[in-house]
């Protein structure tokens, strides 16, 4: 059996510290695609705890991100990804043929409080959505 036949798409959410938006936004995916989608993030220079902001922001909507841990960013994760958002990591993210590379632009939520995260988890919540249509939509319900 093929392997690409059935293989669901991954992506992986690239930010400087792996602490906000990366984590914010593949949590989203994870809570609205399940497992249709694999999902990674990392960062380029992780940080030392996920944001107690955006752990907040995040449990306001019934999910919860307090056990994840900022991440490097490898050549392999990039390398096994089929699509690489980054947000603000700039050129320190590595750039392969044949991946499909998005850039989302959205306010670095570190050092800010839940008030000021609560309007980029919302957005990012939008951009996952607009990306499941694309990359996962839902499967039509079988009719017997």
């Amino acid at each position: 059996m093929p392997e690409s036949a059935g293989r669901k798409p991954s992506v992986l959410f690239v930010c400087i510290h792996n602490a906000g938006r990366s984590q914010m936004a593949a949590a989203w995916l994870t809570h609205l695609a399940g497992d249709r989608v694999e999902v990674r993030s990392a960062g380029s220079a992780p940080g030392e705890q996920v944001n107690p902001a955006a752990v907040a922001a995040m449990a306001e909507v019934g999910i919860d991100i307090s056990a994840e841990v900022p991440k490097i960013l490898t050549v392999d994760a990039v390398r096994e990804s089929d699509v690489c958002i980054t947000m603000g990591c700039g050129d320190t993210c590595p750039v392969f043929p044949g991946k499909r590379h998005l850039d989302w632009k959205l306010d670095d939520p570190a050092g800010q409080g839940v008030d000021a995260v609560r309007p980029i988890r919302d957005q990012i919540k939008t951009l996952v959505e607009t990306l499941i249509a694309d990359i996962a939509p839902s499967e039509p319900e079988a009719t017997a």
